[in-house]
């Protein structure tokens, strides 16, 4: 049975139902910490169902939600990891590597804050993304299986990996990038899932709408890397610790998109910085980067809502 876990400044929450939350009572500052005591989380929804709790519940639209993974963590993420996505990138999703890049967690903010776009900023773009919460260590060597990979995941969140292309591209780089303040927006709920809740991460549907239109509509079966896979690749390079966030990739609808094949092949002769200009006078064309006040409503879901991570929404600002 899933677990729906909230945060707020000053404690942890477990959701009774899609509408009402109970107080966990426990000394826990920091995701760690919490996945370290879930047996009171467990407690606290068992004492308010059968009635024996002192806790009283609160509404969920009540609460002023923070992000459910606490800073400092590692973020990791994986690059072009749906074949939609990929060939929205220009790219044969047959080739494609198996690759991450990190941001850092500065960049966490909650599931309902503002999303803040740097002033130097021209092109603001979104990528929904499912995020695996480490709930078991990863070390460098560590074996992988298909039967133990599960053992490390303690649950999923919903996550944007916001992005800054005019400084993406250029650098050839996403550190920068991806790393602003309020660029990985996350939550509402960390939902604790089981080994056979795990099973079912093919049937998670991925929806993020602008204004209210669709921009991003998938599931996992358009990944092109399982969890498993991403886990068993990081053990050989990169250890991860209870509380870790793993963003694994975004499917197509992202405001950016390859140019076509011609001018691709016409902008590879130019130089790099004339190369780029005339590419982002193109993309000054392009209406679906974000605007201020923009509003970004996303949800990751089974189709029948026994796994329902909720309902991420944030407005674009300025600065």
């Amino acid at each position: 049975m899933t677990l729906s876990v909230l945060r707020t400044s000053d404690a942890w929450w477990v959701a009774l139902d899609e509408s009402r939350a109970v107080r966990v009572e426990t000394s826990a500052t920091t995701t760690a910490e919490l996945l370290d005591d879930v047996v009171t989380v467990h407690m606290a929804l068992a004492e308010a169902r059968s009635g024996n709790g002192s806790a009283e519940p609160r509404r969920i639209a009540e609460l002023s939600l923070l992000s459910p993974v606490s800073a400092p963590c590692r973020v990791v993420a994986q690059m072009t990891n749906y074949v939609s996505h990929v060939r929205d990138s220009g790219m044969n999703p047959e080739t494609v590597p198996l690759t991450f890049f990190r941001k850092t967690s500065g960049s966490i903010s909650g599931p309902f804050d503002e999303i803040v776009k740097p002033a130097h900023v021209r092109f603001l773009d979104y990528e929904i993304e499912l995020g695996l919460v480490i709930g078991r260590p990863l070390e460098v060597g560590a074996t992988v299986t298909a039967a133990n990979w599960k053992d490390h995941i303690a649950g999923l969140v919903i996550t944007n990996d916001v992005s800054a292309r005019d400084v993406q591209l250029p650098k050839t780089q996403f550190y920068e990038a991806k790393s602003y303040p309020t660029f990985t927006p996350v939550g509402p709920a960390l939902v604790l899932l089981d080994a056979a809740e795990l099973d079912r991460l093919s049937e998670l549907k991925l929806v993020l709408k602008v204004n209210g239109e669709i921009r991003q509509n998938s599931d996992l079966t358009d990944l092109i890397y399982s969890p498993l896979q991403a886990l068993q690749e990081l053990s050989r390079f990169q250890a991860l610790a209870p509380g870790d966030l793993v963003l694994t990739g975004t499917p197509g609808g992202t405001a950016l998109k390859a140019p076509p094949k011609p001018v691709e092949i016409i902008g590879a002769l130019l130089p790099p910085a004339m190369k780029w200009k005339a590419f982002f006078n193109s993309q000054a064309k392009n209406p679906k980067y974000l605007h201020d006040g923009d509003v970004l409503e996303l949800s990751i879901a089974t189709p029948d809502g026994a796994i329902d991570l909720g309902t991420q929404q944030n407005k674009v600002r300025y600065a």
